[in-house]
């Protein structure tokens, strides 16, 4: 018998308040490891009607102008008018920063008696699959996408009524644990209050939904766009946003599990952001090396410690080899200790304002390192 079931994912843009958020706490942080890479890194921003905190913890010899940051990233995003809801150029931004805990530090600092520990105790999982070329579940990297053309063709002005905030949903058909068609899109997005709901509609699904889906639908999939059939006030004046609410948007989109620790504004030695991206990067090699048709992979820290409490390997009954064979392949081949998560994905680089928008998984630039699937022959 066919086993066949719905799964959806959702994604935001970039204009989203909780995701102006994320990319303000990582714009900070990537200014601080362009002036010093040790940087001690844990800011997160909240923002509302014409406003913008910044709150955390920072230790570095850099210093950074975190007015300036949060306005030019806010700028980038495209909130530089006052009818667009929210104003770059007159918005009020508050900063309330200071160190990080000593009691903190002792635990994290290498010494020559000891190995850098882990920034906290905490799980982080790791998750690919064959469903799509980038190996993530085909739900999330279609929602990605769809929020992706929207922002560009605001930005191209190819749409010019288009605004920064914005949302796409997908449900994907499955048989038998295999995509095989999109059942439904959600869009909605931001607009100018003279276009025409209809015209909206149209250009929505011929300019953003079918150019990116194409492949997916067919005369049976429904497009649902902007269903309440008005989304003029948009980003912080309309709701009010956070660093850090994204999670399941940053990773898989539902599929697979997570350990309930967000990754903007946080530099990497926080485990619950260089180990998630080394799980990825384990699972993703485990998968590319046909070890398995999906796999997800979790790992258990204990703050001070270097080396992970556990680790655990689980092919959800696809693995070509035995789970156990498999989990001895990734303790001989990867290091999870954190200063060497560091090393090997090379994560003292100002790279994270690109990751805190689309996706941390499943995104092909050279910058997310842990997207190679260099291992892949070792497992082999």
């Amino acid at each position: 018998m066919v086993s066949k079931y719905l799964f959806s994912s959702e994604s935001v843009t970039e204009g989203h308040p909780d995701k102006m958020c994320d990319q303000i706490s990582d714009s900070i942080l990537d200014e601080f490891l362009s002036r010093d890479i040790n940087s001690r890194v844990a800011v997160e921003s909240l923002t509302t009607t014409g406003t913008v905190f910044v709150a955390g913890e920072v230790t570095s010899n850099g210093s950074v102008d975190i007015q300036k940051v949060v306005r030019n990233t806010i700028r980038e995003i495209g909130y530089n008018r006052a009818d667009f809801g929210f104003d770059c150029n007159t918005c009020a931004v508050f900063t309330s920063i200071h160190e990080q805990s000593n009691d903190i530090s002792l635990g994290v600092n290498a010494s020559e008696l000891k190995d850098q520990g882990a920034g906290d105790q905490g799980l982080v999982f790791g998750y690919a699959t064959q469903e799509t070329p980038e190996l993530m579940p085909l739900p999330i990297i279609m929602a990605h996408k769809l929020c992706m053309k929207l922002s560009e063709v605001r930005k191209r002005k190819e749409l010019d009524w288009v605004r920064p905030d914005g949302k796409s949903q997908v449900s994907v058909v499955y048989e038998d644990f295999i995509p095989k068609r999109i059942d439904t899109v959600v869009l909605s997005t931001q607009h100018s209050p003279e276009v025409e709901l209809d015209q909206l509609r149209e250009e929505i699904i011929n300019k953003v939904i079918r150019p990116t889906c194409a492949e997916w639908i067919d005369s049976q999939t429904r497009f649902i766009i902007n269903p309440t059939g008005r989304f003029v006030l948009g980003g912080p004046s309309a709701d009010t946003g956070l660093t850090g609410r994204k999670i399941i948007i940053d990773t898989y989109g539902g599929m697979g599990r997570h350990g309930g620790g967000a990754f903007s504004g946080k530099d990497p030695s926080k485990v619950d952001r260089s180990a998630c991206y080394m799980a990825r990067y384990i699972a993703k090699n485990i998968v590319a090396a046909e070890l398995a048709r999906k796999c997800e992979v979790q790992i258990a820290y204990a703050i001070g410690v270097a080396e992970p409490v556990s680790i655990m390997v689980d092919t959800f009954g696809t693995g070509r080899i035995e789970q156990e064979q498999i989990e001895n392949k990734v303790k001989k081949n990867f290091d999870m200790r954190p200063s060497k998560i560091i090393e090997t994905l090379s994560l003292k680089r100002p790279i994270y304002k690109k990751t805190a928008v689309y996706g941390h998984f499943g995104r092909n630039d050279p910058s997310f390192s842990w997207e190679k699937t260099d291992k892949a022959h070792l497992l082999k």
